[in-house]
């Protein structure tokens, strides 16, 4: 944190503020028109934006959205820069979306910006040099501002050109971090470092493959690990019990059985489901709640069961930290949603703090309506995995001084 600058700290007035922002939200259709149907990343990026308009300075946004094969109306910011406006009112009467990343149309956009007003590059993945993190791509978003400043935590594991190429064009003393950016460094920091006791964390989500590396961290760091979703299924089995018709990877239970010997060495608990609820298939209209030793063959598990809630609530309400990501079942099916719903429940009686990560986990306590109990929310879901993992993120490290100035900063829009 010491070595990253804040936007506060940012000489911004009268100056061309590039802010890589995290506007990847779904959109619905709505009579003909697509509009946004989640606004929370909008939202969590608005203290930055509205700090830089107070400020005077000339705001210059890029994002991407969704995974575009070159230019596409479905992919388009436009709905964004619509929803963005209605969110700064008064403060901006619009948001200036550009036609196109870069080009003679984005540069005329952001020569022409007053200061205190804001300028949406079109969809920035639209130009392939965006994902390529491509010199000359990221030299051209350079040369549209005289600041740089990195609030996207979401895509901060990204070695992208807005995220990571374009820093370097940027002086120590005109480049920083977003609040949120800021926010999410200082949560995640402290789970890795500084978690008060007993620090507890929850994971859940379908593959043991995606978790492993998050998981084996935790051993180092946590005083107990509560294991929920699918997943929790490859461990069951690693314990040799029959899991029916569940789905199980067959391929890592010697990664699940290493694990848990390491857990046991480490002294860390591990909780696995010791009651779960079972139903033909995800589309089956009733269930039933049955051992973890009992499940039926012609039974898969979709959710955790009662008691195994009861134990795991137990240990979040005690808990001084909590981390949790990812769902304890099929949660988007509501006869499967009781266990990650009162999971999100008792964060909420939790004394002490609390963060959240991932889309799913994140949809849970929003649908939960207990998202404002929440200490931290976290915007990044693989973001924040990597960093709990210890890996560098390219889009946190570029930020970081360099106690030199950058050889070519920011040029002329004009």
């Amino acid at each position: 944190m010491s070595s990253i600058r804040s936007v506060a700290d940012l000489s911004v007035t009268e100056q061309r503020v590039f802010v890589r922002v995290d506007f990847n939200v779904p959109l619905s259709e709505q009579k003909g028109e697509l509009t946004v149907a989640d606004d929370a990343r909008i939202v969590a990026a608005l203290p930055t934006i509205k700090h830089l308009i107070e400020r005077g300075a000339k705001v210059v946004l890029g994002s991407h959205l969704g995974r575009p094969k070159g230019k596409s109306k479905d992919t388009s910011l436009l709905p964004v820069a619509a929803r963005l406006a209605e969110l700064l009112a008064p403060l901006v009467k619009e948001v200036k979306l550009t036609d196109e990343p870069i080009g003679d149309g984005a540069r005329k956009v952001v020569a022409d910006l007053r200061p205190g007003e804001v300028a949406l590059l079109e969809n920035l993945r639209w130009n392939s040099g965006e994902e390529k993190n491509d010199e000359a791509f990221a030299q051209k978003l350079a040369s549209y501002a005289d600041v740089y400043v990195n609030d996207a935590f979401g895509t901060a594991h990204r070695a992208h050109a807005s995220t990571a190429g374009m820093i370097k064009f940027f002086a120590d003393d005109k480049k920083g971090a977003g609040f949120l950016m800021l926010r999410e460094i200082e949560y995640l920091g402290k789970l890795r470092s500084g978690a008060r006791r007993p620090f507890v964390v929850v994971i859940g989500g379908a593959k043991v493959s995606d978790k492993i590396g998050v998981l084996e961290s935790f051993v180092r760091m946590a005083d107990a690990i509560l294991i929920g979703g699918a997943m929790a299924n490859t461990f069951l089995k690693a314990q040799g019990k029959e899991l029916g018709k569940s789905k199980v990877e067959d391929d890592k239970l010697n990664v699940a059985k290493s694990f848990l010997r390491g857990a046991e060495l480490a002294k860390v608990d591990v909780l696995l489901p010791v009651d779960v609820v079972v139903a033909e298939s995800p589309d089956a209209k009733t269930s039933q709640t049955v051992s973890a030793d009992a499940i039926p063959k012609d039974r898969m598990a979709l959710d955790i069961g009662p008691q195994t809630v009861k134990n795991y609530a137990g240990r979040i309400t005690s808990a001084q930290t909590v981390f949790w990501n990812g769902p304890m079942g099929m949660f988007e099916r509501p006869l499967f949603a009781a266990g990650t719903k009162e999971v999100a429940q008792a964060l909420t009686r939790c004394s002490g703090t609390t963060v959240v990560g991932g889309g799913d986990s994140v949809a849970a306590i929003n649908e939960a309506g207990v998202g404002d109990k929440i200490s931290h929310v976290s915007t990044g879901g693989g973001a924040s995995l990597e960093l709990l993992e210890g890996q560098e993120l390219p889009g946190i490290a570029a930020l970081k001084q360099t106690g030199a100035a950058a050889a070519t900063t920011g040029g002329s829009a004009s």
